[in-house]
């Protein structure tokens, strides 16, 4: 991405298995921690309302973790390559 510009972010989809786990666990948290039982139905909007609204801010975060890790070992590598003036 250009500084500057702004790209839509595709909508996250998970995939069978990952997302059936994240559903069982979203379940049991809000029985077991909440005391509200909820439908698969009900998990899954949640989940997916989880998603839209707090995905970006998780998947940004990660960016910026990778970025601050990529920059790190690039200041690394330019420290080992680097000859004496």
């Amino acid at each position: 991405m250009l500084r500057g510009h702004r790209l839509t972010m595709a909508r996250i989809e998970l995939d069978k298995d990952v997302r059936e786990a994240a559903l069982r666990k979203l379940t049991l948290y809000m029985r077991d921690e909440l005391d509200r039982p909820v439908s698969g139905l009900e998990a899954g909007f949640l989940l997916d309302f989880i998603g839209k609204t707090l995905g970006p801010a998780f998947f940004n975060q990660g960016v910026r973790d990778a970025q601050a890790l990529i920059l790190q070992k690039l200041d690394d590598v330019v420290y080992e390559i680097e000859k004496p003036v």
